[in-house]
């Protein structure tokens, strides 16, 4: 338990801004130290003792800042343009810098795609999440592009997350928050700057919203304009699915409808016909007690919500904007945004961008990241502890979760750090089929889950969300699953602009498979709670 000469020491540091290493730094001693000092006053050298008694604190009852000033003592040195004085990667090299400023400028001058109230409801939502209280299901595309944009598209990938969404609400009896890798998810980070084909050799395709996927010279020039149609088809996927959100097509009864006929009598129905059931008995008792749409408006509505790698900083900066009713800072391109495990460095412009907004963020934790490390990172990002502020997102693939991801765990549940832990078992799975397609065994995505949940069961943390690449079209990009696509059925329908995405049946499958863990799960804390 934290003393209160401990708690002192910790409000010296805070104040200063100073992570735990770089407040060791002034005393020559690692910041694994300083977290000694910071659990019992009296383990600080007398140097430490004696200068921040210099710097006078009367009173043990000020020691504690309570966690919005702390937040505002640490965005003191923050605009939404001090990333640039940061060390930036994977950033593109516009040719023309008055075309970049004339876009951001126009960018800047445009509507919010999202409101800050509407983040803080996301806060508050994930914030139930981290206390273990409900579950979150974050997917959608790998890269959204210019050329796919269109209504069936949008319609058929958020049908498939609220099919999904159902399925886990039922297994779980938690509610499951719902967020689209939708409307701005079109920049992606690069292993190289350069690509070669035939003997050729131009800059990497980085998304729509940077440059063109055709292979040419000037397709791969980064041109600013196409921010602005990121915009605007960002801008008209919200209005879409806002009304698809709360104008009644995510009526609760059609949903289940839509799962049962997509299974049919195909090898979805065969393996999961017993929850399927067990949800269509459930609804018909509401429906016979006389709860149905019409009564409960809740039934045929529900909350939704948008994500996106914060990668292009021009374009976030550009639609950062200030809450008129709070003064704080919001990045209005999206709900959510993340930090990926390229840019999530200790002193990147990414992090230094997103400490300063006050949406829900996540971040990418790869094998690279070692626990030191990420708890600087959440002092940085998070120094007020807020619920809900936080979701790290695991990525290590399926042979190495249970050994990095433990000592991530606890060393997060050792500083009491409020956090979402989802799980994204794409990335860390692509392999290269011997017809030279990237793809990602489902097989593989399965394992990294089962791993998530089991060393979250070892710890005694609650394992909370869910990170898919995956679409409601039936293209053909992962291998297996029931609907058990083979490398040689990939060319059939390879549409992806980036990474290989699970199509409509696999996401509904890795579904009842997460309903699956998430009930056996719930069973255990319900018995351990007895």
């Amino acid at each position: 338990m934290t003393t209160l000469a401990g708690a002192k020491i910790r409000r010296f540091r805070e104040e200063r801004a100073l992570t735990r290493a770089g407040f060791g730094a002034w005393y020559d001693t690692p910041g694994s130290t300083v977290q000694g000092w910071e659990e019992d006053g009296k383990r600080a050298n007398a140097k430490v003792v004696n200068q921040i008694a210099a710097n006078g604190i009367a009173h043990h009852a000020d020691w504690f800042i309570p966690a919005p000033s702390l937040e505002n003592a640490m965005a003191a040195n923050w605009a939404p343009d001090s990333w640039k004085r940061a060390e930036a990667r994977q950033l593109p090299d516009y040719p023309d810098a008055d075309a970049l400023d004339a876009a951001t400028a126009q960018l800047a001058s445009f509507p919010p795609l999202v409101f800050a109230g509407e983040a803080r409801n996301l806060t508050a939502e994930l914030a139930e999440v981290a206390a273990g209280r409900a579950f979150l299901l974050q997917g959608g595309d790998c890269a959204e592009s210019f050329a796919e944009h269109s209504a069936n598209n949008i319609r058929d990938t958020f049908r498939v997350l609220l099919q999904m969404a159902v399925v886990l609400t039922f297994a779980s009896k938690l509610p499951t928050v719902k967020l689209g890798r939708m409307a701005g998810q079109f920049a992606k980070p690069r292993s190289a700057p350069m690509e070669a084909q035939d003997g050729v050799e131009l800059p990497s395709y980085r998304g729509d919203i940077i440059n063109d996927i055709a292979f040419t010279p000037d397709s791969r020039v980064p041109d600013p304009q196409r921010m602005i149609r990121g915009y605007s088809q960002s801008a008209a996927t919200l209005n879409l699915l806002r009304a698809f959100a709360t104008g009644g097509y995510a009526n609760l009864h059609q949903v289940h409808r839509w799962t049962h006929d997509f299974m049919g009598r195909g090898p979805l129905a065969q393996k999961y016909a017993d929850i399927a059931d067990r949800i269509s008995e459930a609804l018909d008792f509401m429906s016979a007690c006389g709860i149905d749409a019409d009564s409960v408006p809740q039934l045929k509505a529900t909350s939704f919500y948008t994500s996106h790698e914060a990668l292009l900083l021009p374009y976030e900066q550009a639609l950062t904007r200030q809450d008129s009713l709070t003064g704080d800072w919001y990045d209005t391109s999206a709900h959510f945004l993340w930090i990926g495990d390229r840019t999530r460095f200790e002193g990147s412009a990414h992090v230094e961008y997103l400490r300063g907004i006050r949406n829900p963020i996540g971040m990418k934790c790869g094998p690279s990241l070692e626990p030191d490390a990420l708890l600087r990172l959440l002092d940085v990002l998070n120094p007020g502890r807020v619920p809900g502020r936080m979701t790290l997102i695991t990525r290590y693939g399926h042979d190495k979760i249970e050994k990095h991801l433990p000592t991530l765990v606890r060393a997060v549940q050792r500083e009491g750090h409020p956090v979402v832990w989802s799980c994204d078992p794409m990335h860390g799975n692509v392999i290269k089929a011997a017809n030279g397609y990237k793809t990602r065994p489902f097989e593989r995505i399965l394992a990294e889950v089962r791993g998530f949940f089991a060393v979250h069961r070892a710890e005694g943390s609650f394992a909370g969300g869910i990170h898919a690449e995956m679409t409601g079209q039936n293209v053909t990009e992962c291998t297996g699953g029931a609907v058990a696509v083979t490398e040689q059925a990939l060319a059939d329908r390879y549409h992806t602009y980036c990474d290989p995405r699970l199509n409509a049946g696999q996401s509904l499958e890795l579904a009842f498979l997460l309903a699956e863990m998430l009930n056996a799960e719930m069973a255990e804390r319900r018995r351990a709670a007895a």
